[in-house]
């Protein structure tokens, strides 16, 4: 899915922000609490203050990230 998600990230370039969790390290533990996160991979879209959107579990295909960006960048 990588490859996916960095186009999408090239492409929504300065209108959506990519962050990226490293699931395995033990520095976000504390952080992957806060989120809920219970497998790979886990999608979150945050809004300006950090606030979860929607929580996307498992494979996402790249229409459904499209839909869902469009829909809340408007």
């Amino acid at each position: 899915m990588a490859p996916m998600v960095h186009g999408l990230e090239a492409e929504y370039y300065g209108r959506v922000t990519f962050s990226y969790l490293d699931a395995d390290d033990p520095l976000t533990e504390s952080f992957q609490r806060t989120l809920g996160f219970v497998y790979q991979p886990e999608f979150y879209l945050l809004d300006a203050n950090g606030n979860v959107l929607k929580k996307l579990i498992g494979f996402t295909s790249e229409n459904d990230f499209r839909s869902l960006f469009e829909e809340y960048l408007q």
